[in-house]
């Protein structure tokens, strides 16, 4: 089942990396009584993800901050590792955007946004979509059609709806 407008987000832990190197993310305590943009990718260092996705959220976190959200969290089935890098290559940990892993696509897989696209090298990945979280629940949510179209689901697209 995919996850819609009004439903409450599970509780998944993710993954960043620390300083001592992979550590737990309790994504339900990120958005306890909290305002949070979530925005996934179907991969780190793919096309659209690093030329357009990420770099949309970087120019619009301000005007998130504006409209009172609390953080911005990229999510990614990836590794820990892997999220740093590219969260460094891509200037988004500086931007202060949360880059967190999804290395088993336990949460991607929960909310029904799983796929998998063998002739591009994307096995059970991420779809591409944002949404505004409130307290758990999803306020808005705008998922791509293609994972290689970034139009709604940019962080421009993601503010017009607010």
């Amino acid at each position: 089942m995919t996850v819609t407008v009004g439903d409450v987000l599970p509780g998944a832990t993710l993954l960043v990396l620390g300083d001592n190197g992979p550590e737990a993310v309790s994504l339900g305590a990120k958005m306890k009584g909290r305002k949070v943009v979530i925005f996934a990718v179907p991969g780190a260092y793919t096309g659209v993800c690093t030329t357009a996705h990420v770099p949309s959220f970087i120019r619009t976190k301000d005007k998130f901050a504006a409209k009172g959200v609390d953080e911005i969290i990229c999510i990614s089935v990836n590794d820990p590792f892997v999220m740093k890098a590219w969260g460094d290559a891509t200037g988004a940990n500086a931007a202060g955007i949360s880059m967190l892993a999804d290395a088993e696509s336990a949460f991607t897989t929960a909310i029904g946004m799983d796929f998998s696209a063998p002739p591009a090298g994307l096995i059970n990945r991420s779809a591409r979509y944002a949404m505004l979280v409130e307290d758990g629940v999803v306020k808005i949510l705008h998922r791509e059609e293609s994972p290689g179209t970034c139009e709604i689901s940019a962080g421009e697209g993601l503010l017009a709806a607010m």
